[in-house]
């Protein structure tokens, strides 16, 4: 219906009531008593549909101006996401392709129809899918965005080395109805030098941070080392009974990496509330400032790594806990009164990975040497390691 129109038409019938509804009330041959009461509800209820209407169409033309608005917007989005310098796509909460941008159909080297209802995972290594299927699985628990550096399979079977940047976008009840990725060739990035001093800050400057909380596991991607900004990694692997082992502690100013192992079981637990800095392995590869500066660093972790194996080669479990307690203290032990304190805390059953035995030996041998005042404990629950005169 033209809105219009009919309101035109509302105008015309509300006068005509109120003519009427004058007319009958001033005639003198008609009655007092005969004046229908239906006029005066005519005229109230045609003055109520009048002012409905023009609400309506108050309402409609401001629904235009929306629909306008939005349409203009759209329009922009739409040229935005069209003639962006990095790659877009949009994929379904599985990972179907649904849209693309230019970029990413010329980065892909097919066109842009061809892309639309085929799984993202289909441009990748066999060896690198089921890494995007678990940060997939991720993002429908998770409320940030997570970056991969991948090997993209161009057509004609070409690899570019790329960072993809993937959000969720949720609907009301908090349920992913579609994934946004976003593609950047880093072949094409201009090389990356640190400056000749020394001071390692220049590493994270201008770069992402990822934020993980306490007993989250951290994804670990070949084709990237990860440097400790803030916070304490565990890094771990499992022995044929099953049985969890310590093989490092990562704290800040400290690189790790799954390119750093030859170990097929391999994870990292945040400690606590931790801040990383993703460095592709292609950067440090191009740079020789950047490899002289994490060469100190690997040596670190590997005395590390030495000092565990070592502590693992001692015969009785009362003399592994002892030299690992004096390895935390070493790495991680903040001077206190009295002693040092360990700065973060550890469990019985972290303490028993890492000396190679059960849970409960550990806690009966930490019992001894909290009765002999050799350990305490303080507000926060961290370890305390007493002086011992």
């Amino acid at each position: 219906m033209n809105l219009e129109l009919f309101f035109q038409r509302t105008e015309v019938l509300h006068k005509r009531l109120a003519d009427l509804y004058q007319t009958a009330t001033v005639l003198p041959w008609v009655p007092a008593d005969m004046l229908p009461q239906a006029f005066q509800e005519l005229h109230n209820s045609s003055k109520t549909l009048q002012l409905a209407v023009e609400e309506l169409y108050q309402q409609n033309e401001e629904l235009i101006q929306s629909q306008n608005f939005l349409e203009t917007e759209r329009q922009r989005y739409q040229e935005l996401f069209e003639l962006a310098p990095d790659g877009y796509i949009v994929t379904n909460a599985s990972g179907t392709i649904h849209e693309a941008n230019q970029m990413a159909a010329k980065l892909l080297n097919v066109s842009k129809h061809f892309l639309v209802g085929k799984p993202i995972t289909n441009f990748l290594p066999i060896e690198e899918r089921q890494q995007i299927r678990t940060e997939i699985n991720r993002l429908a628990e998770a409320d940030r965005s997570t970056e991969l550096l991948v090997h993209l399979q161009q057509r004609h079977g070409e690899c570019l080395n790329a960072a993809l940047t993937v959000a969720a976008v949720r609907n009301q009840q908090g349920q992913v109805t579609s994934l946004r990725w976003l593609i950047r060739n880093i072949a094409e990035r201009q090389q990356w030098e640190l400056p000749k001093s020394k001071n390692v800050s220049s590493i994270i400057r201008d770069r992402r941070l990822y934020k993980y909380s306490k007993t989250e596991n951290i994804s670990l991607n070949p084709l990237q080392i990860l440097y400790v900004s803030q916070g304490w990694v565990k890094l771990s692997t499992y022995c044929e009974t099953g049985e969890e082992v310590l093989i490092g502690l990562v704290g800040p100013g400290m690189i790790f990496g799954s390119s750093m192992t030859s170990l097929k079981i391999y994870q990292a637990i945040a400690l606590g509330e931790v801040e990383l800095v993703s460095i592709h392995v292609s950067e440090i590869a191009a740079s020789p400032s950047l490899s002289h500066n994490f060469l100190p660093k690997i040596n670190q972790r590997l005395q590390q790594t030495e000092s565990l194996l070592a502590i693992s080669g001692k015969r009785q479990v009362q003399e592994r806990l002892q030299y690992l307690l004096e390895f935390f203290k070493q790495e991680i032990g903040e001077p206190v009164p009295g002693g040092t304190r360990l700065s973060i805390r550890l469990t019985h059953e972290d303490l028993a990975s890492a000396c190679c035995a059960n849970r409960v030996t550990i806690t009966r041998f930490m019992s001894k040497l909290k009765q002999q005042g050799l350990i305490t404990f303080d507000s926060q629950k961290h370890m305390i390691l007493k002086d011992v005169n």
